[in-house]
């Protein structure tokens, strides 16, 4: 199962507090440790976390350099953690415009967990769907299939493989996809909610995993109460 989650939210959390809007990153990323055990505890094959957009940038510098530091200290204190769990971790998005210091962290994290068998933990950081798709479309060969696109899409986001997405789950009350996985989210479910990501702890994990498992997927078939009747028609 292939879980992606939108973590929206930080910033709000923090304004209702009264506190600067770095306070709720770092709430945010204690939430991110949570999840990830819940995570791993449950099986998820694949997790997909969004940590920063490309339209991130756009930020104020102080926030953007708070977060780049957020990131680098998250990989340095969790990488031994997830070799002990066997989590695979991947950084997906683009990496030119990262500094040398975030870039070198990425790097030992990815190595120190390469053998990881257990769950692979994406997080994306300076991500943007819509570029990994163009810089797809701009190969110089066409993908032979939806599996071979998925590879190769998987490949410029340095990532290995991996399945689409299941379950798609938005914190932070916002309802939409915000250049997040749009190719692998093609028929994920889509779950949101409107507690802001600080506050997204292991019980609600749970919550949008229960509903997920109510859902009936069916990839644009009928229902299956209509089939026979839809055979005969």
């Amino acid at each position: 199962m292939h879980v992606g989650i939108i973590m929206d939210g930080n910033g709000r959390w923090a304004k209702r507090r009264h506190l600067p809007r770095s306070a709720g990153h770092r709430r945010g990323a204690q939430a991110v440790d949570a999840v990830v055990t819940a995570a791993a505890q449950r099986r998820i094959d694949t997790l997909t976390l969004y940590a920063f957009s490309a339209a991130n940038w756009q930020r104020p510098q102080t926030e953007v350099e708070t977060l780049m530091a957020l990131f680098r200290r998250y990989l340095l204190s969790q990488t031994p953690r997830c070799v002990e769990q066997s989590i695979r971790v991947n950084v997906i998005g683009r990496r030119d415009r990262l500094n040398s210091e975030l870039l070198a962290a990425i790097e030992a994290s990815e190595a120190a967990t390469a053998h990881g068998s257990g769950m692979q933990l994406r997080i994306a950081v300076d991500y943007s769907a819509q570029h990994s798709l163009m810089s797809m479309c701009a190969a110089a060969s066409a993908p032979t299939d939806r599996h071979d696109f998925l590879a190769r899409l998987a490949q410029i986001d340095h990532s290995p493989p991996v399945c689409e997405v299941d379950l798609l789950i938005r914190t932070g009350g916002e309802k939409r996809l915000s250049d997040f996985l749009l190719w692998e989210c093609a028929y994920a479910e889509l779950y949101f909610l409107d507690c802001m990501w600080p506050d997204f702890d292991e019980s609600a994990f749970d919550a949008a995993l229960k509903e997920f498992n109510r859902r009936e997927r069916r990839f644009g078939a009928l229902p299956h109460e209509h089939t026979s009747e839809a055979e005969h028609a």
